[in-house]
């Protein structure tokens, strides 16, 4: 493994001094498209095998458009080794057709069949549509529900700028939740860190989902990395810039990075 990794809590850490750990990986991996410039001639059943070995995590992005069941988690939880983690991005029916209401049935559901993942499911991310404003009572509602999922940590990616504000944040500070760094062209990045875990999701700019990042632009990301797990957090890094194949070049690229900087 490029990064070692110890098992995860989903406690919070009791000393800001204790160093903080990082997960660092891509937004999925069943790409054909990544076939011979990343995976080479591995054939496509131990194709998140090879991310595990690469990759100190993954963020699981199938699950946002069909809900997995519970023995296709335990597959992939088997698959990799036993320091590897996973983020899963969550179902949009709660997100996107549900707009957050009536959150706990759903809640529930998703956490019951993730839990093939065991100890290996690390994070949970809640991604809002673009179009939803701000809500607060909402928003609220749904932070209340979260609390019959404790096991893991949870991370909401905000996509309108109504909820960059400082009452949100405070809704989030206040149940331990990650409002997620958000890095594309199509909508704007809310630099908050509104508990110890900081989640990052680096979807490529100037073009959304396809660009890759510069040496500078990782550098500059490294250091912030740096910076988080120097205050005791723990982070998440993504890359989802999948269109053209830079996510896991850039993953790599980060992950040497880190590594350099001890």
């Amino acid at each position: 493994m490029l990064l070692r990794i110890e098992p995860v809590s989903a406690r919070a850490r009791t000393s800001s001094t204790a160093p903080g750990r990082a997960f660092i990986g891509t937004s999925g991996w069943n790409y054909p498209f990544w076939r011979g410039s990343f995976y080479g001639e591995c054939p496509a059943r131990l194709w998140l095998s090879f991310c595990a070995g690469r990759f100190s995590a993954i963020e699981v992005n199938a699950t946002f458009y069909r809900l997995q069941e519970r023995e296709t988690f335990a597959r992939w939880r088997n698959a990799t080794p036993p320091e590897f983690r996973f983020a899963i991005k969550a179902n949009r029916y709660l997100t996107h057709n549900r707009k957050l209401a009536d959150p706990l049935p759903s809640i529930r559901l998703e956490r019951d069949r993730a839990r093939g993942l065991g100890e290996k499911l690390a994070a949970v991310l809640w991604q809002l549509p673009r179009n939803l404003h701000r809500d607060l009572d909402r928003l609220e509602r749904f932070a209340r529900a979260l609390r019959h999922w404790r096991a893991v940590r949870h991370a909401i990616e905000f996509r309108h700028q109504s909820w960059f504000d400082e009452e949100v944040a405070g809704c989030l500070r206040q149940h331990g939740i990650a409002a997620c760094q958000s890095d594309a062209a199509d909508w704007p990045l809310w630099a908050a860190v509104t508990s110890d875990l900081v989640y990052v999701r680096l979807h490529g700019r100037p073009q959304t989902y396809a660009s890759g990042y510069s040496a500078a632009e990782l550098r500059r990301w490294a250091g912030k990395v740096n910076g988080w797990l120097g205050e005791g957090r723990d982070v998440h890094v993504y890359f989802d810039n999948d269109a053209l194949g830079r996510a896991p070049v850039d993953a790599l690229q980060l992950i040497t990075l880190l590594r350099s900087r001890g």
